[in-house]
């Protein structure tokens, strides 16, 4: 990885990096792609769980307007096809991925914890969605999806602040947490530590029965438990219950 994304991986858990702090990891054309290999990376690997952080004070202050200047339509079109792509690769990441924000989350920063399975958030993390403000239209989909639409349009139509209890009472972060750090670690080796075959197939699951009414839904579940059964994983959960180390 080149220096605006970092990729780590220690022990199964790969640790994901935003890493422009000097520019508030803004995120630009060169970072989408980094970002977007690095989960092509992870996804090729043994990884078990992708913690996805930034550096220092800010996690990400949205999208890097700068780079705009003297630019034409098509190329802010491919920009945000880039961006796009990023946003998805960390969705379709087949490990469960867990954002950890802390500071100011804007724009495209929203936007990747919302493509991550879930999010903790430090205290004082505060969200904005200023896509209109800023001209320009985003965060009209997985914001929805997360809070609602009518919450998705105040936000987005009014720009206003967003501090981490209002986000954890919405939905769009699980906890807020006094040391993201301590947490996170301890939520990735919880993780970590059950089958792999099993979460993977979980979160298919989850994700393919979002998409459909219950029936489906139900079905969805009986064919990952079919696979579950077929690929024989599930018996060593079952022996790690009965010594008791999964109780």
């Amino acid at each position: 990885m080149s220096e605006r994304v970092k990729l780590d991986v220690r022990d199964g858990i790969a640790h994901v990096s935003l890493s422009r702090p000097e520019a508030r990891n803004a995120l630009d054309l060169p970072m989408c792609r980094e970002l977007r290999e690095a989960f092509e990376t992870i996804d090729s690997s043994d990884v078990r769980v992708v913690l996805l952080s930034g550096a220092g004070p800010v996690f990400c202050a949205g999208a890097d307007l700068k780079e705009r200047t003297g630019k034409d339509a098509a190329w802010v079109r491919r920009r945000r096809v880039a961006s796009f792509a990023a946003y998805a690769a960390i969705e379709a990441c087949r490990c469960p991925v867990v954002a950890l924000v802390h500071g100011a989350v804007v724009g495209s920063g929203g936007e990747i914890t919302l493509a991550a399975d879930f999010a903790l958030a430090a205290e004082g993390t505060v969200f904005r969605f200023p896509e209109p403000h800023w001209g320009t239209v985003g965060a009209t989909q997985r914001l929805q999806r997360a809070i609602g639409k009518r919450r998705a349009k105040e936000l987005l139509f009014t720009n206003r602040p967003l501090p981490a209890a209002e986000a954890a009472a919405l939905g769009l972060v699980t906890r807020v947490v006094p040391d993201l750090a301590a947490a996170g670690s301890e939520t990735a080796a919880a993780i970590a530590a059950a089958p792999p075959g099993a979460i993977a197939l979980t979160k298919r699951a989850v994700d393919l029965g979002a998409e459909t009414d219950l029936d489906r839904g139900i079905r969805i579940e009986m064919a990952a438990i079919e696979q579950n059964l077929s690929d024989g994983g599930w018996r060593d959960g079952i022996a790690r219950f009965a010594t008791g180390e999964s109780r």
